[in-house]
């Protein structure tokens, strides 16, 4: 079962929650503690961004570059 990156980004959350309380938990087979805290903000980072992009993709709208007018 795939899940969408709005749901990767919840259990993120959820996960850097129990590790903030002392706990542990695990992600896709993985086990999580405190030491990876890093590493679970940046999944959530990760798939933060992921979402967006379906956001704006079902929104028919795309992320591009922005430019800037110097005049």
């Amino acid at each position: 079962m795939s899940k969408t990156a709005q749901a990767m980004v919840d259990l993120y959350i959820e996960a850097e929650i129990d590790v903030l309380a002392g706990k542990t938990t695990v992600i896709n087979g993985r086990q999580f503690t405190a030491e990876n805290l890093q590493e679970i903000r940046a999944g959530r980072q990760e798939w933060e961004g992921r979402a967006l992009q379906e956001t704006l993709k079902a929104a028919g709208k795309r992320r591009g570059p922005a430019y800037a007018n110097f005049n």
